[in-house]
């Protein structure tokens, strides 16, 4: 018996009624949404996340930086609060 294939979000078709994945909208705010569609891609092709660790390294830095320009700009904005 083998184990179903794993398949990355469709996203070619939406219903009207269907909203957008949670997950998607978050990572669409960071600017990484090319970086996880690549580590997507990898894993349905590859079936091993260990294949995958390239993809895997380019979306942790992506979404490292964005936390990072975050948190800079909170800081900025309590800095001119006080």
């Amino acid at each position: 018996m083998t184990a179903p294939t794993p398949q990355p979000h469709n996203r070619s078709r939406k219903q009207e009624d269907e909203e957008e994945d949670p997950v998607d909208q978050m990572i669409s705010r960071t600017g990484c949404t090319a970086f996880h569609y690549a580590v997507q891609e990898c894993m349905a092709e590859h079936q091993d996340w260990r294949k995958c660790q390239g993809q895997v390294q380019d979306f942790k830095n992506c979404m490292q930086d964005y936390q990072r320009k975050r948190m800079d700009d909170l800081r900025d904005k309590r800095g001119h609060m006080s």
